[in-house]
């Protein structure tokens, strides 16, 4: 694999640089979000620059990682690949991180405290109860289902059509609809493929 083509991609729906894996609670989100979504790779050893630094004990960061994935994910992910790649005598590992056939997964953020994640663009969102329901029926095989939409969903659509972009507080307005409602709405629609996140600017907006 090559490790400087796999960087050049950039941070994204499908891919992660972390410099190292500090403890399974913060790994674990990342793990999720990737298998609730299409899949991906984390590249542990890569700044969010994308410089290579290496990892100080491979070993070490691999227990982490397989610790994350066995007891801080529930269901457990149990289909992860690791490689090591070294690359100017420092050591990368490549996390490949299936879909899931098994969704939703949730990660253990603090003792008792368990929480779904999705991967929307390059982060990992906290999804509501209505995501997670979604989740159970996108299985990889049902993703391109189109869902019915409603009166407040459309019009999302409608206004991208003749705008190039739209922020959560525009379509807050747009329905008049409560902040966390809107953000659920909109996280659904992206998830179900009728529009984009992008949240490489101060605010994040979305696109058809």
């Amino acid at each position: 694999m090559d490790l400087h083509k796999l960087i050049a991609r950039g941070e994204g729906e499908e891919l992660e640089f972390k410099q190292k894996t500090t403890h399974p609670h913060r790994i674990s989100r990342t793990l999720v979000s990737l298998a609730n979504t299409r899949g991906g790779q984390v590249l542990v050893g890569v700044d969010d620059a994308g410089r290579i630094l290496g990892v100080r004990d491979p070993e070490e960061e691999l227990f982490v990682l397989r610790e994350a994935a066995q007891h801080y994910v529930e269901p457990p992910l149990t289909t992860l690949r690791f490689q090591e790649v070294e690359e100017d005598d420092r050591t990368v590992i490549i996390v490949t991180v299936p879909e899931s056939l098994n969704k939703p997964h949730r990660a253990q953020v603090a003792p008792d405290d368990w929480r779904g994640y999705v991967r929307v663009r390059d982060a990992s969102v906290q999804t509501s109860g209505l995501t997670e329901k979604l989740l159970e029926r996108q299985q990889p095989e049902a993703r391109f289902e189109k869902i019915p939409l409603n009166k407040q969903e459309l019009a999302v659509i409608e206004y991208l059509k003749t705008h190039p972009r739209i922020t959560l507080a525009q379509y807050m307005k747009l329905v008049n609809m409560g902040k966390r409602r809107a953000f659920q709405t909109l996280i659904k629609l992206t998830l179900h493929g009728y529009i984009r996140h992008h949240n490489k600017e101060k605010e994040p907006y979305y696109t058809i």
